[in-house]
């Protein structure tokens, strides 16, 4: 597969617009198995394979709700702490096969519009998060949107961490998988939003758990004990939220 190819379905993973979005894991693997060769699928990462590429309804018989706690705690000015929901709802295809998906992401003032979106193998909470986490980016910092979802793309290609770790869900340890990125560490234009360099996001998988997504984090650690200045967390209910990894 060709850098361009790869660029393009990356962009198609992070893109602003879900309706295109939304069929990417079924694309990403037509495109891999249409490429010349057998080193296609080696363009990929390993997290992007995980998080992007992987089917993460294998298990799940619709209809069906997967719920999600979300919190927020924040030192930032004018950027207080909160807890809130969300949800995705699963609807079957025909023959009831899985699933179309529909979400609602936090309330009120903070509620992400979200379009309904069609025939879903991966977990749509990663997108709606990744996609509230930019224009957070967006609106704390005044920069670009469409740099934050670059700077992620590439982390996530080229800078990620992936361990085996054990998490509690519904009074069970289960076996998942971690992703770590810190997609500024490096950003030769963090001085620009210094406050926020320091941000890492950490996606926990596992089988063992409908929609597969455990968890997704992203934050700033505080200096020397302080609280944190940022820490924003999504968790599958029943689960007891993973450790969160020392900041690089």
């Amino acid at each position: 597969m060709t850098n361009t190819v790869l660029m393009r379905l990356s962009a198609l993973m992070l893109a602003t617009s879900f309706a295109l979005a939304a069929p990417v894991q079924a694309q990403a693997q037509a495109e891999v198995q249409a490429a010349p060769g057998a080193q296609g699928a080696q363009d990929y990462s390993q997290a992007e394979r995980l998080l992007l590429m992987t089917p993460q309804f294998v298990r799940i018989k619709p209809p069906m709700k997967i719920g999600y706690q979300f919190h927020q705690a924040s030192t930032l000015k004018d950027d207080p702490s909160f807890d809130d929901r969300v949800t995705i709802t699963l609807s079957p295809l025909a023959k009831g096969r899985c699933c179309k998906a529909s979400g609602e992401f936090l309330s009120g003032a903070r509620r992400l519009a979200l379009p309904e979106v069609e025939q879903v193998e991966g977990n749509p909470v990663t997108m709606f998060f990744l996609e509230r986490d930019i224009r957070e980016m967006n609106r704390r910092t005044k920069g670009s949107a469409s740099y934050f979802r670059k700077r992620l793309r590439m982390a996530l290609y080229e800078g990620a961490t992936v361990s085996d770790i054990q998490v509690s869900y519904r009074g069970k340890v289960v076996a998942a998988r971690q992703i770590l990125i810190r997609p500024y560490l490096d950003d030769p234009n963090k001085d620009r939003f210094s406050q926020l360099a320091g941000k890492q996001y950490v996606f926990v998988l596992s089988d063992a758990v409908p929609g597969t997504v455990v968890s997704i984090r992203s934050g700033v650690a505080g200096v020397d004990g302080a609280p944190p200045v940022l820490d924003e967390e999504l968790l599958i209910d029943g689960a007891q939220a993973p450790a969160w990894p020392a900041p690089g």
